[in-house]
């Protein structure tokens, strides 16, 4: 039984400004001195701004620019299969169609936490080959269509929990063309966080989450925030247990010593990568109200064009797990930083703050941007190596 003190500190740490406040405070502390792993030199933001800017010219030169979410993903290489996937659903009931969306955007989401700089996904439909993020974006969607995730043979187009909980490894090996000459980082963890959600699911479909959305709906106006509450109460019980509060499984949130806070949620930092990845990717109302993502390509920016200096040369060698204060503290001085850059790139761009919200910066952008920076310098490793298990990032 959660005791009510603890009860409202939960429902605070699910909240986007506690995300920020709690990372606010961490980067507060940066520029004072007062971290452990990292300094902030916040003079280089506006070579940091420039840079976002030119990729941004380079991949949308009209400047209209789509909201960060994993349908961009989906529709890697040029072909646009949410197109494609929207028209073979057309002729259903408009429910039953969001539901299908849900189900497809979540396990793609949930699927896409780091793959490794070795993996590749050679899709068979149209001869490409694709790594990291589109790699799996791609594969999920495949899998999708070929109804690796549902227990109806006559309805592939689905993810259930019959399928999820009985999710076999081999299947997902294979379809994911996992080998020893193509290793996937995490793949393990991956299946157990399917299959956890399985069990979640209580005999329902992921979709099933659209009723609840509607359900509530019914009573108050439904934004981002209140959906990005809703699926992280629903995924509550998929994440492995790293971090709790009086029995509540707190998911992507992490101790800190320069978070800040009163009362039993002092000192916790919450993030909720995949969480708010999954609601960037629905099409709602204030979502300009989330954070930035806390993921290793818009943090590695900054690390990269010298905004967050490591304070000593094992940062930046060595792997670390998760949960240490060196990943923790550079995924939320990343999300502070990209509050604070969004405004710059829109000047650079000639934009207007509202014209270049947080959600169009990311994929104008600095996921992009990040991307480039690590290619150039590493082949596309992260400057900061992270030991995942394929439920974080």
């Amino acid at each position: 039984m959660i005791r009510e003190d603890a009860r409202a500190a939960v429902a605070l740490l699910r909240r986007p400004d506690a995300i920020r406040q709690r990372c606010g405070s961490i980067l507060t502390a940066g520029l004072a001195g007062r971290l452990d792993h990292f300094d902030v030199a916040l003079g280089r933001l506006p070579a940091v701004a420039e840079c976002v800017a030119d990729v941004t010219r380079r991949r949308y030169p009209s400047l209209d620019i789509p909201y960060h979410s994993r349908w961009r993903h989906l529709d890697a290489g040029g072909v646009r299969r949410g197109e494609a996937f929207r028209a073979a659903i057309g002729a259903w009931p408009a429910d039953e169609q969001a539901r299908a969306k849900i189900d497809l955007i979540a396990v793609s989401v949930l699927l896409d936490a780091g793959a490794g700089g070795d993996w590749r996904f050679r899709e068979v439909e149209t001869g490409q080959t694709f790594a990291r993020s589109e790699g799996l974006a791609v594969a999920s969607f495949r899998m999708f269509e070929a109804g690796v995730f549902s227990s109806d043979p006559s309805d592939p187009r689905r993810a259930d929990a019959r399928a999820l909980e009985a999710l076999d490894e081999g299947r997902l090996a294979d379809a994911l063309q996992v080998s020893a000459d193509n290793p996937l980082v995490g793949l393990d963890g991956r299946i157990a966080l399917l299959r956890a959600l399985g069990r979640t699911l209580k005999g329902e479909r992921i979709g099933s989450l659209f009723d609840a959305l509607r359900g509530r709906g019914r009573r108050e106006t439904l934004e981002a925030p209140a959906i990005l509450e809703q699926v992280l109460v629903a995924l509550e019980d998929i994440w492995p247990r790293r971090t709790e509060l009086d029995g509540a499984n707190l998911g992507d949130t992490w101790p800190h010593p320069a978070a800040g806070g009163r009362g039993p949620s002092a000192g916790l930092v919450p993030l909720h990568k995949l969480s708010q990845w999954l609601v960037y990717s629905f099409v709602v109302s204030g979502l300009d109200r989330l954070t930035g993502l806390a993921e290793y390509r818009n943090g590695g920016l900054f690390v990269d064009l010298d905004v967050l200096v490591p304070r000593y040369p094992a940062v930046s060698v060595r792997a670390h797990a998760p949960e240490s204060a060196v990943v923790v503290e550079w995924r939320a001085l990343t999300v502070a930083l990209l509050d604070r850059l969004a405004p710059m790139v829109a000047a650079c761009l000639g934009l207007g703050p509202t014209e270049l919200p947080l959600i169009r910066m990311l994929e104008g952008g600095t996921w992009a941007a990040g991307r480039e920076q690590a290619m150039a310098r590493r082949g596309g490793a992260p400057p900061i190596r992270v030991t995942t298990d394929g439920t974080l990032f």
